[in-house]
């Protein structure tokens, strides 16, 4: 098992989300600007203002969605972002040209080269493998087969797709990724339904612990 895997936590709405992730001990957070997402951050002024909560040692990740140039460039002129992710089919040259570190989202699409897809992305910082989705591009909440994560990779893997505090240890001791990403496994239920972008910070707490330190701390 890996120790000290990296946590990112994904789709972050509210100031107190993002201050307990930052508590629990969460390396990143992360801060959808894609208008069709159900966790969708569409107000600068709240984005700053989660950004400033975390502090100077977390990570703020703005997440795109095959966006407009002149999108991401305004978003980087309102928010402090550390680090964007991109999501959609967009191009090597699309994601090297907002002068910020980038990840690479991957969906592990049936019958995928996966090598060949992150030799692509030489200049990510990392490539995040998710659940593939002919709908949705990531926050699926599914799982996919952990068996095809190449063992070894030009670039460093972050895990994401269906990560919930339960199996998030058995992910991490199985792939032995370089952080793992996690959105609705650790969101809020209310009514029986799951809140969208609200956070459960016992549920975030338990995930950080146990993707960093196993499961029986």
């Amino acid at each position: 098992m890996t120790i000290g895997t990296r946590v990112k936590i994904c789709g972050i709405t509210r100031v107190d989300d993002a201050s307990q992730a930052a508590a629990a001990g969460a390396d990143a957070i992360g801060l959808i600007f894609y208008p069709r997402s159900s966790r969708y951050l569409g107000d600068f002024g709240l984005a700053r203002e989660i950004a400033a909560a975390v502090g100077p040692f977390v990570t703020v990740t703005a997440l795109f969605v095959d966006p407009e140039v002149q999108w991401v460039e305004e978003t980087l002129n309102q928010v402090p972002v550390g680090l964007l992710q991109f999501h959609g089919s967009e191009s090597p040259a699309f994601c090297e040209q907002f002068s910020r570190p980038y990840i690479k989202a991957i969906p592990m699409k049936p019958g995928l080269d996966v090598q060949q897809d992150i030799a692509r992305y030489a200049s990510a910082s990392a490539v995040l493998l998710d659940a593939y989705s002919a709908s949705h591009a990531g926050g699926t909440g599914a799982t996919f087969d952990w068996d095809r994560v190449p063992a070894t990779a030009a670039k460093p893997i972050i895990l994401a797709g269906g990560l919930t505090p339960e199996n998030v240890a058995s992910a991490v001791a199985r792939v032995k990724p370089a952080a793992v990403d996690v959105s609705g496994g650790v969101e809020a239920v209310r009514a029986g339904q799951q809140a969208y972008g609200i956070k459960d910070s016992k549920k975030v707490a338990a995930f950080v612990r146990r993707a960093k330190f196993g499961e029986d701390l």
